[in-house]
């Protein structure tokens, strides 16, 4: 079971509005049939980032931090449709390259407080992965118990279904080679122990981001990990030809950070 995450800086331009790189999705839903076909029995759940799309309406009306006006609640839905319509293109770049793909959008599966996730329903995805399919997520709006509404990230959703589902590796494919230090380079791994040493090197993002940039990303991975020891994830660029291909089909090898519980992590 992998869980492979399509950053929104990757799929779109993210300092654009609502920018797709159409090529690149093609290019990447093409690398996930030849992946699948060389490995049979490879279970794969896949979430895209909101990239240009999301996070600009999102930035607008504050949806993260709550939802309680009229017009914070035009804002709820159109984050919501602006996220529809950047899936809709996903969907159909995974569909035309042969991959048994089906949406299934978190506004219908989580609930929150606080701006955290406290429940999923995850029944539907695993029957989807019963069946063979390959379900798709993304970032998204959520109602909140506390908040009225809230935006979700597509790791957040990852996060609480690695619960049921248990993954052994998340893969998340962004723009940049992995986490790089001060001097940009690239950090081969990190666990908790290295983290004090590189977390100056942790910055945000480009363009508008409001689920948080690198650091985030980071702290978020390793308090994965840390509940889930058994679990690994691999930080790299998307954007070289092949490199989600042997992402999936070699996690262990393939280029970019990984993170994990500990050095010698299974």
């Amino acid at each position: 079971m992998l869980f492979l995450k399509l950053g929104g800086s990757l799929l779109t331009d993210k300092t654009g509005v609502e920018a797709v790189r159409p090529s690149v999705l093609a290019r990447l839903a093409d690398e996930i049939v030849q992946a699948r076909a060389a490995r049979p029995d490879l279970r794969l759940l896949i979430g895209h980032g909101a990239g240009s799309y999301g996070h600009v309406a999102a930035a607008k009306y504050g949806t993260r931090q709550g939802v309680a006006t009229a017009v914070q609640w035009q804002g709820f839905a159109e984050v919501h449709a602006s996220m529809a319509r950047l899936n809709g293109l996903v969907m159909e770049a995974l569909l035309a390259a042969g991959v048994p793909a089906l949406s299934l959008p978190p506004l219908a599966l989580t609930g929150c407080e606080n701006g955290r996730v406290v429940r999923i329903a995850a029944a539907p995805i695993q029957a989807a992965l019963d069946a063979g399919l390959v379900p798709v997520i993304h970032g998204d709006v959520a109602f909140d118990a506390a908040l009225g509404g809230t935006i979700v990230s597509t790791e957040e959703v990852m996060m609480a279904l690695a619960d049921r589902l248990r993954p052994s590796w998340l893969l998340l494919a962004g723009e940049v080679a992995g986490v790089l230090d001060l001097a940009g380079n690239l950090i081969p791994a990190i666990t908790p122990e290295s983290l004090p040493q590189i977390e100056a090197a942790l910055g945000g993002s480009r363009g508008a981001d409001v689920t948080g940039g690198m650091s985030s990303k980071v702290q978020g991975m390793l308090q994965l990990v840390a509940r889930f020891p058994q679990m690994r994830v691999r930080i790299f660029s998307g954007l070289a030809d092949g490199t989600v291909q042997r992402a999936l089909a070699e996690p262990e090898t393939a280029v970019g950070t990984m993170v994990s519980h500990s050095t010698y992590s299974g």
